[in-house]
């Protein structure tokens, strides 16, 4: 079973539940930042003017004549009752979690396996979340469920008000389909929580005064007893305040062999493992850049993110291997086993174990593959699975109790198709497939390199019409994220392909440094004051386009969130002459300031530290809203974010937006009241998002105004 903690398994600036934490009072307002006051999060004077931008910003873009119906093709698509339902494995049936127009919030539910199997599966609602929000007054948003093994009858069910990461946690039977009365009931709090055994759970959380670490995770984990109140449970593990955070996580497999670990992350990409027992914990002699990711037949299953010299011999990092949790528990010298060494142009994706399985997806080039591994007495056979080519595979459920799974196949003109895979025999069957949400019978899809300062090549993907005039006339977006060892991958867009595609808009994907694609050492090329060949990849990936005459700098537009709207803003800093539009979303853009804003510290392994000259330095060279300027030619971008984001906080995008209006440069802002850092508490907000974005890439690049 695949390790189950949120700690552990998180991506930067993605959904991190941990410890609670009260946002630190903004400092006062200063000759060098008079927009302090902005980082009130959720303040009288702060909202007021919110709502004074919206109300500039809302006409413009949802008084455009095309807004409705680009808002009605968007929800039509996210709500289709025809999309493919998702399934997840628990408790001998198929768990599935469900939005549509009549079910905003979304229900969790379930139906067999020979009924999910169907054109029209019968589906038992588990949790209602509109109508559990409306019961007891809250705005709830579902964030997942941890299911106890081997039965997984019993499981804890995160809700979080508005879309926040901060969640409360209740216990909820899958038999009765009802919250356990007297069960696990957790107050809100970003906390992280793990099964021990039926009636014991291992939680970090806020504990109280002297709990939380700078970035505002726990550091300390207790376990908690059934029917012990909070302030019974009893501390098995406590970190340092000067840490990233703490969590738990339990691993299990189908042979019955459970172990209890502790993460601790010192920084974002390095943590301490240790082995959890009646007597205490032990420190696991595991590389700080790893990760324990499931176990299989009692073998412990590590993702390596550095080289590793152990046993007198060197693993590469990127490499996937197994410990026996014989050796770990020993304490003793491990002797890994490598599963799989990754080339120089292939990354591991992901992995899961089945019953007697492992399945591994991986990308060669950009390009999805997967592969069915076999423990043996000497190490692992393989076995490659033949699935569509040109697309991205992802792993969708696997369960300990038998050999079968799913997984997932798109690509950027194919929609979404799951398949059914017999890890055993290793058959295939296509099980169901979402059909097509635009018309894609006149694009293509090209992958070019350009070369990018250092003379490295950058790969990227271009969505076009056939035969597309090479005259730079086309209207174009392009997105990236770079950063966190985070990998962007084909995938199919309805509302993309629908609202830009159809209307004969070209879309570019670029596989750009500081994420994953081809491993660690192309995350750590850009790593805290190396980050400036990210943004240089960036930029020759737009000139390479230029070059070949797909686009210009007229009819060229571009956007990311979150990590991705730190490297919006700073190319809208360096290169303004590069393009026609920008979108900003939920983003870093106060560099010399983000470690004292929400959970900016926990990224000081990506970014640098102001704390250090020479990162300082660097951060100040490159931080958006440090270096804008009066005058610039700048284009007009579009800046949203939302109030209930407490990873990033809409801080950044406030303070970005207020020193363009001081400046006289003008911008579009709008902040969503509710949805959290990814935006779509429900499906209506995507969708109005969506088609805003969209109406402002018309207007720029279709209209030219």
């Amino acid at each position: 079973m695949k390790i189950r903690t949120l700690l552990a398994t998180t991506l930067a600036l993605a959904p991190l539940p941990l410890a609670a934490q009260t946002a630190p009072a903004p400092a006062p307002a200063s000759a060098d930042d008079p927009y302090l006051w902005l980082e009130d999060k959720d303040g009288a004077k702060p909202m007021a003017w919110v709502e004074a931008e919206n109300a500039r910003t809302l006409p413009r873009l949802q008084g455009d004549a095309r807004y409705k119906p680009f808002f009605d093709d968007a929800l039509a698509i996210a709500a289709a009752k025809d999309r493919i339902a998702m399934p997840a494995q628990v408790y001998g049936r198929i768990v599935n979690f469900w939005r549509d127009t009549d079910h905003p919030k979304g229900l969790w539910r379930w139906t067999t396996p020979e009924s999910y199997a169907s054109a029209a599966p019968q589906w038992t609602t588990l949790i209602d979340v509109d109508a559990l929000g409306k019961a007891e007054g809250k705005n709830w948003v579902y964030k997942g469920s941890s299911c106890l093994p081997p039965a997984e009858r019993r499981c804890l069910v995160y809700l979080s008000d508005g879309g926040e990461d901060a969640v409360t946690v209740r216990e909820f039977d899958l038999e009765t389909g009802t919250f356990v009365d007297g069960g696990f009931s957790l107050p809100t709090s970003k906390q992280d929580v793990s099964w021990l055994d039926d009636d014991t759970i291992l939680v970090a959380r806020d504990w109280g005064p002297g709990t939380m670490t700078a970035s505002g995770y726990p550091f300390v984990v207790k376990k908690l007893k059934r029917g012990q109140p909070l302030d019974a449970a009893v501390e098995v593990y406590r970190g340092k305040p000067e840490d990233i955070g703490a969590g738990p996580a339990l691993l299990t497999d189908a042979r019955g062999n459970r172990v209890a670990m502790i993460i601790n992350n010192r920084t974002f990409f390095e943590s301490d493992k240790f082995l959890l027992t009646d007597a205490g914990t032990t420190r696991l002699p595991l590389p700080a850049k790893s990760g324990p990711g499931g176990m299989i037949d009692g073998r412990v299953l590590i993702n390596l993110s550095e080289d590793w010299t152990t046993g007198g011999k060197t693993i590469p990092g990127g490499a996937l291997v197994s410990v026996t949790l014989a050796d770990l528990r020993d304490g003793g010298d491990l002797s890994p086993t490598v599963i799989f060494q990754p080339s120089p142009r292939q990354s591991v994706d992901g992995f899961a174990t089945t019953r007697d399985k492992l399945l591994l997806t991986y990308t060669d080039n950009v390009r999805g593959r997967a592969a069915i591994y076999t423990p043996t007495a000497t190490g692992w056979t393989s076995a490659p699975l033949t699935l569509p080519d040109n697309a991205t595979i992802g792993l969708v459920s696997t369960t300990d109790t038998s050999n079968f799974g799913y997984l997932s196949v798109t690509g950027f003109l194919t929609p979404t198709t799951l398949w059914s895979v017999d890890a055993a025999s290793g058959k295939l069957a296509q099980v169901k497939a979402t059909p097509a949400r635009f018309d894609a019978s006149q694009d293509v899809v090209e992958q070019f390199e350009a070369t990018s300062t250092d003379g490295t090549k950058i790969p990227y993907f271009i969505v076009h019409r056939k035969g597309v005039k090479l005259d730079g006339t086309t209207p174009t977006i392009m997105t990236a994220y770079g950063g966190f060892q985070s990998s962007e991958t084909p995938y199919y867009s309805g509302s993309l392909g629908k609202l830009w595609l159809e209307r004969g808009g070209s879309f570019v994907l670029a596989n750009i440094r500081g994420g994953g694609e081809f491993g660690p050492k192309w995350h750590e090329a850009g790593l805290k004051t190396k980050r400036q060949i990210i943004y240089d990849d960036f930029a020759s990936v737009s000139k390479d386009l230029f070059a070949r005459k797909l686009t210009s700098p007229a009819k060229f537009g571009i956007y990311g969130g979150s990590n991705g709207g730190l490297l919006m803003g700073v190319e809208f800093n360096q290169h303004p002459e590069l393009w026609k539009a920008v979108v900003i979303q939920v983003p870093l853009l106060d560099m010399l300031r983000y470690e004292q804003i929400q959970a900016g510290a926990s990224w000081v392994g990506e970014y640098g530290s102001v704390s250090v000259p020479e990162e300082k330095a660097f951060l100040a060279k490159i931080s958006p809203y440090q270096n804008l300027r009066k005058g610039v030619a700048y284009p007009e971008p579009f800046i949203w974010t939302t109030t209930k984001d407490d990873r990033v906080g809409p801080q950044h995008a406030r303070k970005f937006a207020a020193r363009m209006a001081e400046y006289g440069l003008p911008y579009l802002f709008y902040e969503d009241t509710a949805g959290g850092h990814s935006g779509d508490a429900d499906i209506a907000q995507g969708a109005r998002i969506q088609a805003m974005q969209m109406v402002y890439f018309s207007q720029k690049l279709m209209d030219g105004r």
